[in-house]
């Protein structure tokens, strides 16, 4: 008898950028990735890529970091909450002109060179590890320190002996991803001076890690779409299949912002989380488990991949509800079968499980109880 080769899956979510709290959006792109992860895992050898380290020295952060050295004095940031922190970025983005790169370079040297953190993103990560542990997902090293396999000359030295790259510097210009031929747009990755944004720090950390996986796995938030686009081509062109995975973000109230305007007050990861468990204190001893699997059931199958659902207080009390009752009824049910053929059927012609078809098997009329092996497996 064959038995079939486990393929080796890279899941390579946008990571957030640890300057301001977690909102919906952010929890949503989270936890669908999560179950993506553990869904994938019995299935395949799957890794989860997610360094911070290799983003930290884009603008949006050092740009932030230097901001609140010249601004805040000697704050103590442990003693702040991650709304606090939020509200000084807020601040710092409607700042006026930018600092040039000479002023952010000592940030970018001590983030390459010695992994480097600011105290305030150390107390956001702190707290957002507190968040993944109430919700039980999976820590991919968020205050660990993982740099990039590139260098940033390294990485344009690659796109340009590939013919992706168009390099001004010698005159004065920027550092261009050049996908002209493939009747795509030029896009700036590095400004004249020396500055690299999100895709340049993507191609810096997955240009050297692709190649060793049968299949590479791109989740990102809807508005990047441009970007992972061009991402999706040039990783294409190194061999393993790559699947682009939109996620929606949530509206608030209607309304689709970035976390950089504010707006999120009340809807953070933390007040969710503290509002989620006083619904979820009365589930006849499943509260944390109810909790965990409620908010799968609300971002993943309530919300869905698209971003046409305003966030709603009432829809995710009755997910956490209806995660009870799933609960209570998993404890009297017998195992389904075997799991990896369970998860086999959500997988859609991939190597991963889609995360959306496996939380909506959960739910609907007649269905029969939860299998305990899978709660526990994914969703727990």
């Amino acid at each position: 008898m064959n038995v079939p080769t486990r393929k080796n899956v890279l899941l390579a979510p946008v990571t957030v950028t640890p300057t301001k709290p977690l909102t919906p959006s952010h929890l949503k792109g989270l936890l669908w990735t999560d179950v993506m992860f553990r869904a994938t895992a019995p299935l395949a050898a799957v890794d989860y890529r997610y360094s911070h380290t290799t983003y930290h020295v884009t603008e949006q952060t050092v740009g932030f970091w230097e901001y609140l050295d010249r601004t805040q004095g000697e704050t103590d940031y442990a003693q702040l909450s991650e709304e606090e922190i939020g509200e000084l970025y807020v601040r710092h983005r409607c700042e006026g002109p930018r600092q040039g790169a000479g002023v952010l370079r000592p940030y970018r040297d001590a983030v390459e060179h010695d992994g480097w953190v600011h105290p305030a993103s150390e107390r956001m990560l702190g707290l957002w590890a507190g968040h993944y542990e109430r919700l039980g997902m999976h820590d991919p090293g968020l205050r660990e320190h993982q740099p990039p396999g590139l260098a940033l000359e390294e990485m344009v030295e690659r796109l340009a002996v590939a013919g992706l790259a168009l390099d001004q510097r010698h005159c004065g210009g920027p550092v261009y991803l050049d996908l002209t031929r493939h009747g795509m747009p030029l896009r700036r990755i590095v400004t004249a001076d020396g500055r690299p944004n999100y895709l340049a720090c993507a191609l810096r950390e997955l240009l050297p890690l692709v190649p060793w996986y049968d299949e590479v796995v791109l989740l990102y938030d809807r508005e990047l779409d441009a970007d992972y686009r061009l991402l999706h081509r040039v990783l294409t062109s190194l061999g393993p299949p790559v699947s682009r995975v939109p996620i929606g973000r949530v509206p608030i109230e209607g309304k689709i912002a970035p976390a950089r305007l504010g707006g999120w007050r009340g809807h953070t990861a933390g007040a969710l989380l503290r509002a989620s468990a006083e619904v979820c204190e009365s589930a006849d001893g499943h509260g944390d488990d109810a909790l965990r699997l409620g908010m799968r059931l609300y971002f993943i199958a309530t919300l869905g991949p698209g971003q046409q659902q305003s966030f709603r207080h009432d829809l995710l009390r009755h997910c956490l509800t209806v995660a009870a009752r799933l609960l209570r009824r998993s404890g009297s049910a017998t195992a389904a079968g075997d799991l990896p053929e369970v998860l086999e059927r959500h997988r859609r012609g991939h190597a991963y499980v889609d995360p959306y078809r496996l939380a909506c098997s959960l739910l609907g009329k007649g269905r029969p109880a939860p299998d305990p092996e899978l709660l526990s497996a994914v969703f727990l």
